[in-house]
This record gives structure tokens, C-alpha cells and sequence, in this order.
């Protein structure tokens, strides 16, 4: 059997859709800058945290023309190299956001294709090798279906209103997200250098992309054809150099920082401030309210508990999904919005764009509709519930917990609803669509 619609890849016909969706994206975002809206959404604590907040890159401006540290004090929170971006370029801050969205939304729009020609090659190669069972054809996915999924990956992206207002309250999520961006198109392009080199500056901004090093590793040693084996030197070598790119990487841009600033002090106040959650400022993430509950005495260790959410999953998700790199990092890219300790809206939006990929899963997704209308839910109830407990004084903080709990949880259960469906496309691939019991009844597939 062959695939209905080979050489269906042109990507110069839809530089002109793409080109369309930018232009319509950057106009929303000129509009709602030059609105009144820009100011409320600015304080929004669903759009910012303490550590993203224009406003308090704004104030270690200012610190540093009159000479003294940024660091001083509890205000600024950011990293060093992005002070010193904005330190030259503050009079255009707004085409800085907005550069980096459409940043964001080519990388990504280019590395989704480049991931749709591997998958077109390794489907191409399996038909011909007679590797699939015959009543799985209706589950392969043709070039016509993957057409349009790098422009709907871009549409995704620039026309959440997530993005819109994170852009529009000039966060710094939406510069972390386009280096993310970047880091996954140098991934799937194979090139190792710059991957690494992408990697090391995520993480030197937030350090919880450390764990997407797994994820890109097992991509390249795939691209290379190099087994995933603690016995195969070739495996030791690949993952030694690319270890050490990255690390050598990492040096680099903190010793950078560290001549720029002439101290160590961004180090407790970023990485520490992320770490040790010190400002328990309301947001859409799971630590604030808990520790503002707890007993000093336990801090530490329930510390320890929320912040290993983000680095534990990766270890079983690696073992599970090391044939399926791409789909890991859609992953922890999802589990580190939801387990982060300062998370925004222009977090969720990254993953989320990531959805039309995953477009062939939708047969097998069981909570869709349910999960679409919880998150839909969630985010008008925010500022409703917000606005009843800060200045109507007639809710307190339980009812807005509540409703981020709720948030969350709607998170947790699309992102396992996709791993769900992804495993079960992958069986039914290799056991066949219609699977029977050996008395010939049909059976059931059961995730365990």
C-alpha cells in the first residue's frame, strides 16, 4: 500500500496564509496596546507573576541608571541579560513583545513541518517494509492531513488570547517561550549546537527547561540512529557531547552575567526566588495558597514535594516515550506550566499550541469536551472571582483557589487524555485496530 497524496509538502504556499496570520496578530496586539485595556491587563494576575511583571523590569531599570544593583531590595527578579536587553531597547519594549510572538510562531511553524516530513518518511517506510497490521490504514496520517497543521501550530500560538494578553502586558513569558520555540526547531532541524546552546539559555531564564535536555538528547540519537543503550558506546558519546555543549553553554551566559553586573547577586535572587517561592503574590499556579497556609515548620519539605513535581515525570515519561521525543516534549512542556511555581497564561499557551499536532488523536481522546469547557470555565471565572474577593470583599482566597485548583486539574486531564490517546494510537498501530480476546469477543484496551 502506498500513501494518497505523496510530495503533498509545499511549504512556499503557505508562506502566504502565514504571512496573513502575523499581520492579523500583530494589528490586535497594536490595538489593545494603544486601548485603555493595556493597564488593567498589565495587572492581571493571571497574565503576570512576580518574577514577569513589566512593571518590575521597569523598576530594575531604573535601579540600574542610578547605579545601584537591580538585585537590591525584593523587586526585580528577572535575569541579567534581560535587563541589559531592555536597558537599550526600552523605548520599543512593545515591538520587542511582539517580535518575539511572531518569533515564537515561525520557529515553531517550521519545526512542526520539518516533524511532519520525519513522520510522512517513517509511516512511508513501515507501509513499504508491510509493517502495519492491514486495518490500520484509516489511522495513518497522509500529507493532505498534515498540510495545514504548521500554519493552524502558528494560528494556535499568535491568536490565543492567552498570547494576546501576555504580549499585551508586555510579560517576559513571551521572550522565554520564543527561546523555547527556537530550542525545539534547532532540535528537530539536528542540530545539536544550537539546540544545546537554546536549552542552556531557557534554562538560565526559569532552570525548569533543564528537564526538555531528555526529550532533545533522545530526538538526536534517534536522528543519528544511535540505539537508546547503557551498553552502546555510541549512545555514552552522543550524550557526553551534547552534556557538555549544553553545560559548557550555561557557563558561559552566567559568567556573562556575572561581568555584566560585576556580582553573584542575580543568582538568590532569580534562581533562589524561583526555588524557594518566597512572594506568595495570587496566581494560577498551585504553591501560593498552600504555603501561605503552612506551618513554617514544614516549608521545606513540602517544598521539596511541589517543586519535584516538575523533575520527577520526566524520568518514568522518558523510559515510556523515548520513541516519541517530540511528544515527551510536548509533555513536560505542559507538566511544567502546571507544576511551575510561578505560572502565567503565557505558559499554557505554548503547550497548547502544540494541540493541531496531536489533531489524528482526537478518535481516541475520551474528556475533550468536558476538559475544553472546565478551561473555558475557569478562565471567565477568574477575574469574576478575583474582582469579588480583592475589591467586593464579599468571597475570600478559597473561592480563588477553588477555581485554580479546578484550573489545574482541567490541565492535568487534557495532557494524560493526550498521553492516553497517543499510547493507544501507537498499540493500535502495531496490534491492529480491532483487537479481539483469544475466544474471538472483542476486547477492551485498558491503560495501566
Amino acid at each position: 500500500p502506498s500513501l494518497p497524496g505523496e510530495g503533498f509538502f509545499l511549504p512556499a504556499k503557505m508562506a502566504a496564509p502565514l504571512a496573513v496570520v502575523l499581520i492579523v496578530a500583530v494589528t490586535i496586539r497594536a490595538v489593545l496596546f494603544r486601548s485603555s485595556l493595556a493597564e488593567l491587563i498589565a495587572q492581571r494576575v493571571e497574565v503576570v507573576s512576580p518574577l514577569n511583571a513589566w512593571k518590575r523590569v521597569v523598576e530594575g531599570l531604573a535601579l540600574l541608571d542610578l547605579g545601584v544593583t537591580p538585585y537590591s531590595g525584593d523587586v526585580f527578579h528577572e535575569t541579567p541579560l534581560i535587563i541589559y536587553l531592555f536597558h537599550f531597547v526600552i523605548d520599543y519594549s512593545e515591538f520587542v513583545f511582539m517580535i518575539a510572538d511572531g518569533i515564537t510562531a515561525v520557529a515553531l511553524y517550521l519545526a512542526v513541518q520539518d516533524y511532519n516530513k520525519i513522520v510522512f518518511r517513517k509511516q512511508k517506510y513501515a507501509l513499504e517494509a508491510d509493517r502495519y497490521p492491514r486495518d490500520v490504514l484509516e489511522l495513518i496520517q497522509t500529507p493532505k492531513d498534515m498540510y495545514y497543521i504548521p500554519l493552524k501550530v502558528a494560528l494556535f500560538y499568535l491568536l490565543n488570547p492567552f498570547t494576546i494578553l501576555s504580549c499585551v502586558a508586555q510579560s517576559t513569558c513571551g521572550l522565554n517561550n520564543a527561546v523555547i520555540a527556537l530550542f525545539i526547531l534547532c532540535t528537530i532541524k539536528g542540530s545539536a549546537f544550537l539546540s544545546a546552546v537554546f536549552l542552556a539559555l531557557a534554562t538560565y531564564q526559569s532552570i525548569y527547561p533543564i528537564t526538555l535536555f531528555a526529550p532533545a538528547l533522545l530526538f538526536l540519537l534517534q536522528r543519528l540512529y544511535i540505539p537508546v543503550s547503557l551498553h552502546c558506546p555510541r549512545f555514552w558519546v552522543q550524550a557526553l557531547q551534547y552534556g557538555v555543549m549544553f553545560l559548557g553553554s550555561l557557563v558561559v551566559i552566567v559568567c556573562l552575567s556575572f561581568f555584566l553586573l560585576s556580582s553573584w547577586d542575580f543568582i538568590p535572587s532569580v534562581y533562589g526566588f524561583i526555588l524557594s517561592v518566597p512572594d506568595l503574590t495570587p496566581n494560577i499556579g498551585l504553591f501560593w495558597y498552600f504555603f501561605a497556609e503552612m506551618f513554617e515548620h514544614f516549608r521545606l519539605f513540602f517544598l521539596c514535594v511541589f517543586q519535584i513535581n516538575v523533575f520527577f515525570y520526566i524520568i518514568p515519561l522518558s523510559i515510556k516515550l523515548k520513541e516519541h521525543p517530540v511528544f515527551l516534549m510536548f509533555m513536560q512542556i505542559a507538566i511544567i506550566s502546571i507544576f511551575k511555581s510561578y505560572p502565567t497564561v503565557g505558559d499554557i499557551a505554548l503547550y497548547m499550541a502544540f494541540l493541531p499536532v496531536w489533531s489524528h488523536l482526537y478518535r481516541f481522546l475520551r474528556n475533550i469536551f468536558l476538559v475544553s469547557c472546565v478551561l473555558l470555565a475557569c478562565s471567565a471565572l477568574f477575574p469574576v472571582l478575583w474582582h469579588l474577593w480583592i475589591f467586593a470583599g464579599s468571597a475570600n482566597s478559597n473561592f480563588y483557589y477553588a477555581i485554580t485548583l479546578v484550573f489545574n486539574v482541567g490541565q492535568i486531564l487534557l495532557v494524560s487524555d493526550y498521553f492516553y490517546a497517543y499510547l493507544r494510537r501507537e498499540h493500535h498501530m502495531a496490534h491492529g485496530l480491532y483487537l479481539k480476546r483469544k475466544d474471538g469477543s472483542e476486547a477492551t484496551l485498558v491503560l495501566k
